[in-house]
């Protein structure tokens, strides 16, 4: 099956922490912090295979509305739009800043982080048709150029069952590249070698 740039993706990070941010003086907030992802550092994707997000590949990006969710699901918990949300692009990764007050599903959301039930990110996105390549050298595929970023979310688990699937769909698609183009090899080198031998009796005979 052929990758599909326009379908949107999902990817878990688990590398740093998610946590509530530190709180100066006394008054309670429910702000949170994390990275939903980190930048030009391959990380594990598949069976064998290690995929890459470039540090540029945000550059030009849609993120003018970008929500906040649980497991990418439910009512948004923050959101751009009405300033409870920020998300910056940053040397490491993209930062994420939300606010949980909002709402009691956005406070009992808090609760679960600070208490350590919930310490993971995703983001939500889709891929520019110029934004993807694979080097079958290194079995890394590199997410070059984002078109659009559509949420960041706390998730519950370390893996989304559905993104390996969709992963396994189109990486599937390059593995069976790969594997044409080395038969497709080994049959011309065959061929070679038997045009060698055919010009070696032919020279060796007269």
């Amino acid at each position: 099956m052929p990758y599909m740039p326009d379908k949107r993706e999902y990817r878990n990070f688990t590398v740093d922490a998610f946590k509530p941010a530190e709180q100066e003086g006394e008054e309670r907030s429910y702000i949170v912090e994390g990275y939903a992802t980190t930048f030009d550092a391959p990380y594990d994707f598949v069976g064998d295979m290690k995929e890459c997000i470039s540090s540029r590949a945000l550059d030009g990006a849609d993120m003018t509305d970008v929500i906040f969710q649980f497991d990418h699901e439910g009512t948004p918990l923050a959101r751009i739009r009405n300033n409870t949300l920020a998300i910056m692009p940053d040397d490491h990764g993209l930062f994420v800043r939300a606010d949980l007050g909002g709402s009691e599903k956005g406070r009992q959301l808090y609760e679960a982080i600070r208490n350590g039930l919930v310490d993971r990110m995703s983001w939500g996105f889709t891929i520019a048709d110029d934004g993807w390549a694979y080097d079958p050298e290194t079995r890394t595929s590199t997410i070059s150029k984002v078109d659009k970023v559509y949420d960041v979310s706390a998730v519950s688990l370390p893996a989304n069952e559905d993104t390996e699937i969709k992963a396994r769909s189109y990486l599937d698609g390059v593995i069976e590249a790969e594997q044409r183009e080395s038969l497709q090899r080994s049959k011309d080198a065959e061929l070679e070698r038997r045009k060698r031998l055919a010009l070696y009796m032919e020279i060796t005979n007269r």
